[in-house]
């Protein structure tokens, strides 16, 4: 028995440690059916542990207005009752759906009790709790952020109000602001090229950018000619396709540019695309005998200049983000 029992936690241990989202892990509905996380893929989602009988229980009157608020816009609330502080979620499943039903009026899935803490606790709350810095559960009403990529945004604990998780909460439900915070430099790529009907919707996308008086002072080459893009594949990261920026050599319209591509690279990962703004290659393209080719298809207008390229391609990697110096933005109020 003794050794079955290492066996299993064994066996638990490697599914924490190869699960790479939330979406490899299973669990019980309040019916006893065991249910895939994966049925949420692609939703934001806020994990909570509960308990009927505690000082935080009137959570609940929070929780379920943020549900019905936000449910439409792909989130949801997984909750799961646990009675391992101070026994404080007494019954079975069936009697705490009714509780809470009776008393908040919840709409979002309840799951059945587990344990968060200890030698028993569930997979799932092993690796939220690994992925926030490795500390066990406080109590009751602790909550997990999630992406809709299926990884760990930021854990509260039970005091933390919920209008903040709103507010972090939005960054990911909002379609406009999660793609903003998805977007990262990618500079591995598939061998394999975008479609010529994206390209024109990244193209769309970027001259609708504002611009200084609307003179829209930009001419953009989008490359898809893949004889060209070998000859300069080795300075653009080696992307199967290529966006080249030009504005006028004085410089006065570089901003406008810059709005442009901005807009350019959301669209482009709005549509599953990579993409990664370069200046260093620059040089190497206006000047270099080996771009000559590249360099006389751009038919860059009388003067104008090559601000700067977008490599962009199906993305071969998944960068982290980095940190962000919150520090450099002052509210002058």
């Amino acid at each position: 028995m003794r050794k079955m029992y290492f066996c299993l936690l064994a066996m638990v241990s490697v599914l924490t440690l190869s699960a790479q989202s939330i979406y490899d892990f299973k669990v019980k509905n309040d019916v006893g059916k065991e249910v895939s996380l994966a049925d949420y893929k692609g939703k934001v989602l806020l994990i909570v542990n509960t308990a009927t009988q505690c000082g935080f229980t009137p959570q609940y009157k929070e929780l379920e207005p943020l549900y019905q608020k936000y449910h439409g816009q792909g989130f949801e609330i997984l909750d799961f009752p646990c009675n391992q502080f101070g026994q404080q979620a007494p019954g079975t499943i069936q009697e705490i759906h009714q509780f809470c039903t009776a008393n908040f009026d919840i709409h979002f899935p309840q799951f059945d009790k587990i344990d968060v803490n200890g030698e028993n606790a569930h997979p799932l709350y092993t690796w939220l709790k690994e992925h926030t810095g490795g500390g066990d559960i406080k109590w009751n009403f602790t909550k997990f952020l999630i992406g809709r990529d299926g990884k760990v945004i930021k854990r509260y604990e039970s005091r933390d109000q919920v209008a903040t998780i709103e507010t972090d909460m939005q960054m990911e439900v909002s379609p406009v602001l999660s793609n903003i915070m998805a977007r990262r430099s990618v500079r591995k790529y598939l061998n394999k090229t975008v479609e010529h009907e994206k390209l024109e919707m990244v193209a769309l996308a970027g001259i609708n950018a504002p611009s200084a008086m609307n003179r829209q002072n930009w001419a953009v080459r989008i490359i898809e000619d893949q004889k060209l893009m070998a000859d300069v594949k080795d300075m653009t990261r080696k992307a199967p396709n290529l966006i080249c920026v030009c504005a006028p050599a004085d410089g006065r319209f570089d901003l406008d540019a810059g709005l442009l591509g901005e807009n350019m690279m959301l669209a482009a990962e709005s549509l599953g695309l990579g993409t990664c703004i370069q200046t260093g290659p620059i040089r190497f393209l206006t000047t270099d005998e080996k771009a000559k080719a590249f360099r006389d298809s751009l038919d860059i207008p009388e003067g104008y200049k090559l601000l700067y390229v977008i490599s962009i391609g199906y993305p071969d990697e998944q960068p982290e983000a980095k940190p962000r110096d919150a520090s450099k933005v002052k509210y002058i109020k």
